[in-house]
């Protein structure tokens, strides 16, 4: 008995030792995804200096028995990142690369083989590669054939359909034009199957806002700009063909995925009514549009995204990762429930992919914050208002500036992200000199200071995302950021998230909730009874009672009322409610409808 005691305590100083040093291993995600962001050249010329990322694509790439590895592809980054396990991101760099890099490549694996092809309106190669995590590509099309003006393939997507072995592209990035599909012949290097390129392709379908109001543009879908459409992206399942897309525009807080079911590659498709199937209107990281769907080693699907920053320049944006899968009537949904909050990674195959929530929740909602120095009003107190548009900035970039946030009480501190924007940069190319380093303290009294994270011992690599799991809980009412090192003239932090779990109760479960449809089908007027304690809502809804797969985070200083203007028209939907605090989450309230 004494030995099994001896090695379970040997067993614990190790693993404490482990975490300690910060060797364990991390199991947890939170979005935005924590990946060198590469700084971007475009608006070289004008000085305009910005990290950025948008419209990825995750491939995983499998070689014989092996299990997978994971690819990123993202808009102009020179390279993409290789992964073992959707946490652990390592930059690549190719061997060879278009000059005017790529934007919103398509990506595609099959049979040991990764396929990769840029948006372009002029003629450009296809590249392959059976060596990805060396970087190493090769020419696969040297030069696929010219489409007509205006046409494309711009934003395009890459299919094999494993039954049929055949060939597709899609393809779209207008508000002018479709969403485009094209056979592809494998015998002539995916070219084109027809050769006559006003008759290579074929539209797939086209924005219908006047029936779908979550494809209207602008914040909330309020702006009468006509709408776009991209990020073209198809998944297989069940004999039934998901032709997703992007709407209605990377600037504002609805951009979303939706999703066209057909029975052929080539359609006819049909409008899904539980559309958009990703979606994310409320909460620090808004937005999912512009990504793909694929699965991870243990057969989970999963939904990446874009979401918007635009401080330093309009698309100024980071990407997200959400999960996703099919129900029991073959329903496309991602889950964005908590989105931004912390959540676990896959370890085997999961039936809901709601036991993904650490339950981790956010500690320092517009908590006192204070700052060492602060530049003109750029003050601390914008770094917890979970709005990623608003930031500090401390008077120099120097080591040794702090933000130090007050939870109010003691907390169980479990992680804490720190992003960081390009406030008045002058950083335009990702190199050595480009790392982000910061050390994180914890006190029960404000006096008494324990170091908690170090980024100093770790390998340097650039940040702009940090998320730092704790490898336990840790006690504290106060967490202080210090500050090491970042490139550029300015530090500026516009997110400043403490996440873990209090010890009190979690809130009531909401009262008195109304959804009320408007004349206007595709708007809907909620209201609800506001719960003493909470800190936000999550408005629930869906197509069944059993379905409620959107979700839209409120706080609870924002007014007790919604008009949700993302419906359908002609399709009836249920509505439920939550609330949340430091503590927990509420149960989920009676779901009321059809409305």
């Amino acid at each position: 008995m004494k030995k099994i005691i001896l090695k379970k305590t040997l067993l614990f100083a190790l693993l404490w030792f482990v975490g300690a040093s910060g060797l364990a291993q991390q199991r947890t995600y939170c979005n935005p995804m924590d990946i060198s962001y590469r700084y971007n050249f475009e608006q070289l010329n004008e000085r305009i200096s910005y990290r950025s990322g948008a419209d990825p694509v995750i491939i995983n790439h499998k070689v014989g028995n092996k299990p997978g590895e994971y690819f990123l592809f993202v808009t102009i980054s020179g390279g993409w990142w290789k992964s073992k396990d959707l946490v652990s991101w390592q930059y690549v760099v190719p061997d060879k690369w278009p000059m005017e890099d790529m934007c919103a490549p398509a990506a595609l694996s099959v049979r040991d083989t990764l396929f990769l092809f840029q948006s372009t309106f002029e003629q450009r190669p296809i590249f392959y590669s059976t060596e990805p995590e060396k970087g190493k590509l090769k020419f696969y099309n040297r030069w696929l054939p010219r489409l007509p003006k205006d046409i494309g393939p711009w934003d395009p997507a890459l299919f094999h359909d494993p039954d049929t072995d055949k060939w597709f592209m899609y393809w779209g990035s207008s508000n002018v034009y479709p969403i485009f599909g094209a056979e592809l012949d494998h015998r002539r290097r995916l070219t084109y199957l027809n050769p006559e390129p006003s008759k290579a392709y074929q539209p797939m379908f086209w924005l219908d806002p006047w029936q779908h109001g979550w494809e209207r543009f602008g914040p909330n879908h309020s702006d009468p700009i006509k709408p776009f459409t991209e990020g073209a992206w198809m998944t297989k399942h069940n004999g039934k063909y998901y032709l997703q897309y992007g709407a209605p525009g990377t600037e504002y807080n609805v951009y979303a995925n939706g999703t066209y079911v057909g029975k052929d590659p080539l359609g006819p498709f049909e409008y899904a009514p539980y559309n958009p199937i990703a979606y994310k209107p409320g909460g620090y990281a808004t937005g999912t549009g512009h990504g793909n769907t694929f699965q991870d080693n243990f057969g989970n699907y999963w939904n990446t995204g874009t979401t918007w920053l635009g401080i330093v320049w309009g698309m100024e944006r980071r990407i997200v990762m959400h999960p996703a899968g099919f129900d029991k009537d073959d329903q496309l949904y991602a889950n964005t429930r908590f989105g931004d909050f912390p959540h676990h990674l896959s370890t085997g195959k999961w039936e809901n992919s709601n036991v993904l929530f650490t339950g981790w929740m956010l500690l320092n909602y517009r908590k006192p914050v204070m700052a060492s120095s602060t530049l003109d009003t750029l003050r601390a107190e914008l770094t917890v208002d979970e709005n990623p548009r608003t930031f500090w900035v401390p008077t120099q970039n120097k080591a040794g500036e702090t933000l130090t946030t007050d939870l109010g009480a003691e907390h169980d501190i479990r992680a804490v992200q720190v992003n960081y924007v390009d406030y008045k940069n002058t950083i335009f190319d990702s190199d050595s000199t480009v790392y982000t380093q910061f050390r994180l303290y914890a006190s029960k009294d404000g006096k008494k200071w324990d170091k908690i994270a170090d980024l100093t011992s770790e390998p340097k690599r650039d940040r702009a995302c940090a998320y730092v799991e704790l490898p336990r809980p840790v006690r504290g009412r106060y967490v202080r950021y210090e500050h090491v090192y970042t490139a550029g003239p300015y530090v500026a932090i516009n997110g400043f998230r403490v996440f873990g779990n209090g010890l009190g109760k979690a809130p009531a479960t909401p009262v008195k909730l109304a959804a009320v449809r408007q004349k206007d089908q595709r708007n809907a007027d909620i209201a609800w009874e506001k719960v003493p304690g909470a800190v936000g809502y999550n408005i629930l809804w869906g197509i069944a009672k059993d379905k409620l797969y959107q979700t839209y985070q409120i706080w609870n200083d924002q007014p007790n009322k919604l008009e949700l203007r993302a419906l359908n028209v002609g399709v009836p939907y249920y509505f439920a409610i939550e609330s949340f605090n430091e503590n927990g989450v509420s149960t989920v309230s009676e779901v009321i409808g059809p409305r």
